[in-house]
């Protein structure tokens, strides 16, 4: 299950893709009845879409959305870039990147912040990161648990070149740490749970190392927000009434969301400590300049020096316009006068 990846490929989608733009009037709301297209992948952060599909909350944003589910996190990327998705679950890392490539995306909702689901996870006998050195390390290239490894290093003074670097894909990194066939492995929930099946593995760092070192967000396309503004706008709604269902109905959604990561409830409920759900303050705070990782302008900044100073990107990025928090300030408006009224 590739995901979560650094670089993004562009695909050569010209002449690859035929959309096929039905004329169905538009509903009573007033928006086409063109159905957003929405990819999402395997993170504790993202589950919360499929509640919102279980549920039926996008239709009661009068909103129709196809959510599309890939087992890649590549292939959710690579749908986005060459236009076969309008939305997609996606790291800041990896929109820096396609945006570095030529694609034309924004970032309009954090979903969470990686605190400690994203680990590198050792065998028995390594216990400091300097014992890295000459030992074979799995992880899938590319990954943000790829770029955390890389910041690991860094900070114990240690390079890639210091290690006996294995690229696989994630599911596969796992299980072949697990089969004592590399030190150590860099992957993310829920395969860190198959990762520490190995008698005498354990944590050496995580995410949670590195605040603001990785964020997950809902990505859409300029052209989306160009055309469908009320669309995105229900979109970024729906996620917050989809976090208000959790808290009001936990037990069927951890289900739903258990279900849907392959693991049981119980094992779902131990990766909630390791990503921080972004409440609507969380967001209009996230989004303002800083001068650490919590802030996203500041983030995306150090984040694009990183992949071009290790060569995953080669063209610096326009970060001007990577950004645009106006739905969730129009959601926080309009919840605003809502407790104003009395409502």
């Amino acid at each position: 299950m590739k995901r979560r990846t650094l670089f993004s490929y562009l695909a050569v989608f010209c002449l690859s893709l035929i959309v096929t733009v039905s004329c169905t009037p538009s509903n009573p709301s007033g928006q086409s009845a063109t159905p957003i297209r929405m990819g999402y992948t395997a993170w504790p952060g993202w589950f919360p879409w499929r509640i919102a599909e279980s549920e039926q909350l996008f239709s009661a944003h009068q909103i129709d959305v196809n959510l599309t589910w890939f087992d890649g996190y590549l292939d959710s990327i690579n749908a986005l870039v060459s236009g076969q998705l309008d939305a997609n679950t996606q790291t800041l890392n990896d929109t820096i990147s396609s945006v570095a490539a030529g694609s034309d995306q924004v970032i309009v909702l954090v979903n969470d912040n990686s605190t400690g689901n994203d680990k590198i996870i050792v065998r028995e006998g390594i216990n400091t990161v300097a014992d890295l050195k000459g030992k074979k390390v799995a992880a899938e290239e590319g990954t943000v648990d790829h770029f955390l490894l890389l910041l690991g290093l860094k900070e114990a003074g240690l390079s890639a070149e210091d290690i006996d670097f294995q690229p696989l894909e994630t599911g596969a990194a796992a299980a072949a740490f697990v089969a004592g066939q590399v030190d150590a492995v860099g992957v993310f929930a829920p395969f860190t749970t198959k990762a520490l099946e190995r008698p005498g593995s354990k944590e050496l760092f995580s995410s949670k190392d590195f605040p603001g070192a990785i964020p997950d967000h809902l990505v859409v396309t300029r052209r989306l927000i160009n055309e469908r503004p009320e669309a995105v706008q229900a979109l970024v709604n729906t996620w917050f009434d989809t976090l208000e269902f959790i808290k009001t109905n936990p037990d069927r959604s951890y289900q739903i969301m258990a279900e849907r990561a392959g693991v049981s409830v119980e094992e779902y409920k131990q990766y909630e400590a390791g990503t921080k759900i972004f409440t609507i303050e969380d967001n209009l705070k996230a989004f303002q300049p800083g001068e650490n990782m919590t802030a996203l302008p500041y983030a995306a900044e150090q984040i694009s020096d990183f992949l071009m100073e290790t060569g995953f990107v080669q063209n610096q990025p326009d970060l001007s316009k990577i950004f645009d928090d106006r739905f969730v300030k129009a959601y926080a408006e309009s919840k605003n006068k809502l407790l104003g009224s009395g409502v």
